[in-house]
């Protein structure tokens, strides 16, 4: 049989680190346009406790999101051992195209996956480069495409990349800017016969809700009254978006892994988009909950928030290649470790895989 096989991964973590202590000079404003009563100070220790965020990545100055995802997929390419000019696709998720700090004019033409594919110098006419815009879970839809793809056919390679640079898209005014950071990751998935029926892609479960869902994640104008009245900005409602993701993200996840055939006692680790530690800890344990399991086992879900933020699409392959190439401490995989990949995000949407790792 074939399965959807990740045969390389990489990733790019800029430099640049933000620590929370560098939003103390920040004046944060309330949705209605008036000052927070908290202090900077108090403001930053509440986000702390509940996001569990300390600090993030900013891109530099001289790099756009299409460089970050070249850098990420130069990393992938090179740990699979493929020769780049013999990859079928190449698909970029993401949210704001390539941004410039401080413009207000995204670049979408051409597409950031056109300029990977010269950025990494591929000449190959029938590689087909495309951009995937999907909200937080566009890497792992983009991986949920390929697959399609593959079992159609039409391609057996595939480079999927997410990338962004929220830094460029945040309210200084808005305390929920804190959470959104920059990065990129990425996979080269190939489609390749497997003796063993556990390993690739297993299962995948997609949901999409937008009517009022749509506004949980959008863009708005800026907090505070008078500061830059013409800009728009990245804007969350938090306690929706909460709410939504503790309803319907242990669901699909449920779901996915029931359409695998596998029990959850075989399930080795659970990637989950880094959106917000509690939010992350409330989804899983819900999860495990449908079974009956009251507390989910230690280190199921492996972390990478707390020192990168919440870079969106870039989140769950950064995460997967930290472990992947054991880079975080306490986590490691094995052949045939179950693994199961999970996100939500703006649309709003969800969308989980089930994997057995080779």
């Amino acid at each position: 049989m074939y399965r959807s096989i990740i045969t390389g991964s990489g990733a790019y973590i800029p430099e640049h680190i933000i620590h929370n202590s560098d939003f103390l000079s920040h004046e944060f404003y309330s949705p209605n346009g008036a000052p927070e009563e908290n202090t900077s100070a108090r403001i930053i220790e509440k986000f702390a406790k509940i996001t569990g965020i300390f600090e993030r990545r900013y891109a530099p100055v001289g790099l756009s999101a299409s460089h970050l995802a070249a850098k990420a997929a130069e990393k992938a390419i090179s740990d699979s051992g493929i020769d780049k000019e013999k990859l079928d696709q190449i698909i970029v998720a993401h949210n704001f195209g390539d941004m410039k700090r401080g413009s207000a004019s995204p670049e979408l033409v051409p597409s950031l996956a056109s300029r990977v594919k010269r950025q990494l110098g591929i000449s190959n006419p029938s590689c087909v480069p495309y951009d995937l815009v999907f909200g937080c879970p566009g890497w792992l839809q983009g991986m949920i495409h390929a697959d399609a793809f593959f079992k159609a056919g039409m391609a057996r390679t595939a480079l999927i990349i997410g990338a962004d640079t929220l830094s460029r898209v945040l309210d200084p005014n808005d305390r929920d800017s804190m959470i959104f950071s920059d990065g990129a990751g990425a996979i080269v998935l190939s489609y390749e016969e497997v003796n063993d029926g556990a390993l690739g892609l297993l299962s995948m479960n997609v949901r999409s809700d937008c009517g009022e869902e749509t506004d949980y994640i959008h863009m708005g104008n800026p907090l505070h009254p008078e500061k830059f009245p013409h800009a728009r900005y990245l804007k969350m409602k938090g306690r929706k978006v909460y709410e939504y993701a503790l309803r319907h993200v242990p669901t699909a996840m449920k779901d996915c892994l029931d359409k695998s055939g596998h029990p959850i006692e075989s399930l080795k680790a659970i990637f989950i988009h880094q959106a917000n530690e509690k939010m992350d800890e409330a989804i899983v344990k819900a999860f495990y909950g449908l079974y009956g399991i009251v507390e989910p086992p230690q280190n199921v879900m492996p972390m990478c928030i707390q020192w990168l933020g919440n870079s969106s699409v870039a989140t769950i392959p950064t995460l997967f290649d930290l472990v992947r190439k054991s880079a975080l401490p306490g986590c490691e995989l094995k052949k045939g470790d179950l693994i199961l990949f999970a996100s939500v995000g703006a649309g709003m949407n969800i969308n989980a895989v089930c994997y057995g790792y080779r």
